[in-house]
C-alpha cells in the first residue's frame, strides 16, 4: 500500500511517477524499496489518468432504499412454566450433592 501512497503523494506534488521517484519516497519514509514492487506499480500505472481514478474511486454509490416489510405474527407468546418452590429446591440441591 505504500507504493499507492508514493504515486499517489507523487502526483499531488505534480512530480512524474516513476521508479526512481517512488524509490526515492518509500526510502525518505525510511524503509527499503523492493525494486520489484516499483518496477510493477510504475508500469501499472502507465496510461493511467490518476485524476480521473480518484475521481471514479470517490463517487459515492447511491444503495437501493429497501423498505422493511412489517413482520408477520406467526408466533403467539408462549406462557412460561415458572417452577414452582419445590423444584427450585431440588435443582439447587442437586448442585451442592
Amino acid at each position: 500500500m505504500e507504493y499507492v501512497y508514493a504515486a499517489l503523494l507523487l502526483h499531488a506534488a505534480k512530480q512524474p511517477v516513476n521508479e526512481e521517484n517512488v524509490a526515492k519516497i518509500i526510502g525518505a519514509s525510511g524503509m527499503q524499496a523492493d525494486q520489484a514492487k516499483v518496477k510493477a506499480l510504475v508500469s501499472s500505472l502507465q496510461g493511467v489518468n490518476i485524476d480521473e481514478a480518484i475521481k471514479a474511486a470517490a463517487m459515492p454509490v447511491a444503495a437501493p432504499v429497501q423498505v422493511a416489510a412489517p413482520a408477520a405474527k406467526t408466533e403467539e407468546k408462549k406462557e412460561e412454566k415458572k417452577p414452582t418452590a419445590e423444584e427450585a429446591a431440588a435443582g439447587l440441591s442437586a448442585l451442592f450433592g
